[in-house]
């Protein structure tokens, strides 16, 4: 059959088709889903993101679409990508830190619902974990609270390691809180802190360089979009430079990383993915409590261990609630 033909046959169908029919038809409610990272190794929380939607009954492409916005680390580019969503009268949207921050700025109206690794309190998300009101619920998957914890599982994996490095993300919500219970663990364990920034990955090189020059003998990674977002290069270069690390989340430990600890951020995306599914049924995000973490784990990438020379204890192993061979 000619393409002419078959464009002919297709809009004579759609004329005979009755109207009523068409009007019974229903619209397919549409949401946003944005982040201020890029869109390169965050497929594992968009898939968790829409498994939580299918929980709810809604499913991409059948009875529900997403609209994706990415920002590339470029926090000035989120108020174009809020103003855009709301442009298109989404019905609701899903986002991380920064991106929520910039959508509640923009609006009071649209539905939200966050992930972060924050205190959404702390943030101006929400003045309430129990009842958030207004227009802003979400899921907080925060292991600031951890980093002292983090801190002495890495002191029992290198116990000689004289001076701990913790490389912060200079754009952490966090940060301050996070460098200063480093410091205090650090001096409790008799350790030196050696606190080192950065705010892209275009800084990672030069921030390693610093660490390695201090003579760190191990190193804490702290939390942040960024940094889960380029994991890869992290952890690539702290193995480069044979530097023990401990990581916030279990995707670091995924890709090599040599041991994590914290909440999981994929589990974060799919119970926001059910909350965004409750919302479309009617309920008011105001009326969703924050849901926050019950579940941390311990990762240990022993293929990595190996690879350094590192010999994990037995006791550090016998907490492991996966060991990575």
């Amino acid at each position: 059959m000619r393409r002419r033909d078959f464009i002919a046959g297709i809009a004579g169908s759609a004329a005979a088709w009755p109207f009523s029919a068409l009007a019974q038809q229903p619209a397919k409610p549409v949401i946003g889903f944005l982040r201020s990272t890029s869109a390169v190794g965050s497929a594992h929380l968009v898939t968790a993101f829409r498994n939580g939607l299918s929980e709810a009954g809604f499913v991409e492409g059948q009875n529900l679409a997403i609209e994706y916005r990415w920002a590339d680390d470029q926090q000035d580019q989120l108020p174009v990508l809020v103003a855009d969503l709301i442009r298109r009268r989404v019905a609701a949207i899903v986002g991380n830190t920064p991106s929520v921050l910039a959508a509640k700025t923009a609006t009071a109206t649209t539905p939200m619902v966050f992930v972060t690794g924050s205190d959404p309190i702390r943030l101006g998300l929400v003045s309430s974990l129990a009842r958030p009101e207004g227009n802003v619920t979400g899921v907080a998957f925060t292991g600031v609270d951890l980093t002292a914890k983090r801190l002495g599982l890495l002191h029992e994996l290198v116990p000689n390691a004289a001076v701990i490095a913790i490389l912060g993300e200079t754009n952490y919500p966090e940060i301050e809180r996070q460098t200063r219970d480093a410091e205090e663990a650090g001096r409790a364990i008799g350790r030196k802190i050696l606190i080192v920034n950065a705010a892209s990955e275009r800084e990672f090189n030069t921030a390693f360089a610093t660490i390695v020059q201090a003579g760190a003998g191990a190193l804490l990674v702290g939390g942040g979009a960024v940094f889960i977002n380029q994991r890869r290069q992290l952890v690539a270069l702290a193995g480069g430079h044979a530097l023990p690390a401990s990581y916030a989340n279990r995707e670091y430990a995924e890709v090599g990383g040599l041991m994590s600890y914290g909440p999981s951020q994929p589990d974060a995306y799919r119970r926001a993915g059910i909350y965004v599914g409750r919302i479309l049924k009617g309920e008011k995000p105001g009326d969703l409590p924050v849901e926050l973490p019950t579940k941390f784990d311990l990762v240990i990438n022993l293929s990595t261990a190996k690879g350094m020379g590192l010999q994990v204890p037995a006791s550090v192993l016998a907490r492991a609630d996966e060991v990575i061979e």
